[in-house]
């Protein structure tokens, strides 16, 4: 059969596409991506003041744009204290009445910190006897944002929120009436809804290099809308002067010790320039940086040009053109989808897609549970096949080469369950190495099928794990939590890095895969069996599929990125023993016609089901 190909790796402002989706997802626009319905409980967004952006340019409401609408002024306090955040407790004080506003305790500078909370109901409002108002706020603890701009894990666990209102006057001056209301007994903690998180700043995606600097990776900050755009190239070489979130450090490497912006980034006939205080003046690292910085600013184009003080230089003549030249990820061709029918691995059929050989021998290609395929810069195929065994076991089986692949080696252990397996996409001539569940504990492999444990700093049964595209970042379901860590690969060993908890409301998960960059795509419950995209800090939380019927046991997503971008989502599922095709709103069921090159069954047999489908990417 010819092989079909798909659209080529994007140029110019079309590669910028998918980084922006996750921006875009945040004001409920598309990508290709349709908009989902959110688990969390937004009500009506935060009222904007009059001669403010609803855009975004403007500060959050202020006390008075609510009226005499309670519920309004709750959703506005809740969004006070967006924005910049040395101004965080002056917006949030204008709520407060003035004889309770030395309840909230003033931070400055760095330790300025946000508790993000979901709404997990609509705010309850009872009047009280003496003609006060009190307030109940049930909420689930997302992170704590950082004046940096890192949402980092919550560092409080409260359940619910309570505080009281009374109206609009002074004590003394109960004659005069300026509209609204005040909080009193506030909260000593300064709260943001995560609605308004999404509709006060900008999500931002930094890059830092692998300890090897190799390979970027990506980290997540949030920009209030509020900062000037002449503000962003400083704002960005100050997040990779700060490092990476605390979850990254042990997969990725920041800049050297004692870096420092030499005042603001500045922009001179249509170029823009970066001085720097660069220990060690290492031309090298100043030419990583650049290409740090050049996807860090991926909605920039132009020239930007790097000094150190001691006036090493470097300059980029077009951004848009040393992305192009510097991909992110190293793919070169379409996704492949594939399934498995009767134990054989087959391509799957579907309009304008490419289809591609099976890349294992047909004398390998048997007895198969599920798989994982996966290219190489080298134009190698990683296999692992996890297979049946005597007595009901499994087995994992691995291999690498040029396609098909030659030389498969089956493992020495059995397990009697062993998960879909993943692979740490390698670079260069390097060991690859991959990460599968076994039995309720997880283990790296290689391409010989040599397994070894690998601790998780999490308590409970590994029931699935996911890899990113740039190999780092692992995300797990762990005890049915879902976690993030880092895998390093220092050494040729594999080992995790702390593990972060995401929060999210579904219940009981099930399976978990990269859906974008930012996001993944995550199965569970909400007193039905759903599959959802949560982000990487739990802000995002959006149905793609709310009803799938029966529990998720097998998920596969091919990660939006903006090296290769495609027009929609696509993922595939499998629940009950029935695979699923992802068709935003909804799921479709992948049918045998559409698997390929599969044999008529036996006189009075009956044909097989498609399960277990995947990526080859």
């Amino acid at each position: 059969m010819n092989r079909r190909t798909g659209p080529g790796p994007a140029v110019g402002r079309r590669a910028l596409a998918g980084l922006l989706c996750v921006v875009l997802l945040a004001l409920a626009t598309g990508c290709g991506i349709p908009d989902r319905t959110d688990v969390q409980v937004d009500g009506s967004g935060p009222a904007v003041s009059a001669g403010a952006s609803s855009s975004g340019r403007g500060e959050p409401p202020t006390r008075t744009s609510s009226g005499a609408d309670r519920e309004t002024f709750v959703r506005n306090f809740l969004a006070a204290a967006a924005g910049e955040p040395e101004r965080a407790y002056a917006r949030v004080k204008q709520f407060i009445a003035r004889e309770d506003r030395n309840r909230l305790a003033e931070k400055q500078g760095s330790e300025v910190a946000i508790n993000v909370v979901r709404l997990t109901e609509k705010p309850v409002i009872t009047e009280n006897v003496n003609g006060l108002l009190t307030v109940r706020v049930p909420v689930q603890q997302v992170g704590l944002l950082r004046a940096n701009g890192v949402l980092g894990p919550p560092v409080v666990t409260d359940t619910e929120y309570q505080f009281s209102l009374r109206g609009s006057a002074e004590p003394g001056q109960e004659s005069t009436q300026d509209g609204g209301y005040y909080v009193t007994d506030p909260p000593s903690v300064l709260l943001l809804d995560t609605l308004s998180l999404r509709l006060y700043y900008q999500i931002r995606t930094v890059y830092f290099w692998n300890s090897d600097a190799t390979r970027l990776v990506a980290d997540q900050r949030y920009l209030p809308l509020a900062v000037p755009n002449e503000r962003l190239v400083s704002e960005a070489v100050k997040w990779l002067i700060a490092g990476p979130s605390d979850w990254l450090r042990q997969g990725v490497s920041g800049l050297p010790d004692r870096t420092a912006l030499i005042n603001n980034a500045v922009k001179t006939d249509g170029r823009w320039e970066v001085n720097l205080d660069l220990p060690g003046d290492d031309r090298r690292k100043l030419e990583k940086l650049g290409i740090q910085l050049a996807w860090s600013l991926s909605d920039l184009d132009g020239p930007l040009q790097l000094t150190t003080r001691n006036q090493s230089r470097v300059t980029i003549d077009d951004l848009a053109a040393h992305r192009l030249a510097n991909p992110v990820y190293p793919l070169t061709e379409a996704p492949q989808r594939f399934t498995v029918y009767d134990g054989a691995i087959h391509p799957l059929v579907f309009e304008a897609e490419p289809i591609g050989p099976v890349p294992i021998r047909v004398e390998d290609n048997h007895t198969i549970v599920s798989a994982a395929l996966r290219r190489t810069v080298e134009d190698k195929t990683l296999a692992a096949l996890v297979t049946t065994a005597p007595g009901g076991r499994h087995r994992l089986v691995a291999g690498s080469g040029a396609a098909p692949v030659q030389v498969m080696t089956p493992g020495t252990q059995t397990f009697a369950a062993l998960g879909r397996p993943v692979w740490l996409r390698p670079l260069g001539g390097a060991q690859p190495y991959g990460l599968v569940v076994a039995d309720g504990r997880l283990y790296r492999f290689d391409d010989r099928a040599r397994m070894v444990q690998v601790p998780v700093g999490a308590t409970g049964q590994v029931s699935a794990v996911a890899a990113a595209l740039d190999g780092h970042r692992i995300a797990l379901i762990v005890g049915g939590r879902l976690y993030l860590s880092t895998a390093s690969l220092d050494g040729g060993v594999v080992s995790l890095g702390p593990v972060r908890q995401v929060a999210t409301t579904l219940t009981d998960l099930s399976a978990v895969d990269w859906a974008q960059e930012n996001t993944l795509a995550v199965a569970g419950s909400t007193n039905r069996s759903a599959v959802y995209e949560v982000g990487v800090d739990g802000v995002l939380q959006a149905g793609l599929v709310t009803d799938v019927g029966a529990r998720v046991t097998h998920l596969a997503v091919y990660p939006g990125n903006p090296t290769y971008v495609l027009p929609t989502l696509m993922m595939m599922y499998e629940a009950n023993g029935v695979a699923y095709r992802y068709r935003s709103p909804s799921a479709e069921t992948i049918r045998g016609e559409q698997v390929l090159d599969v044999p008529s069954p036996p006189a009075g047999g009956r044909a097989g089901s498609p399960t277990a489908p995947f990526f080859l990417f």
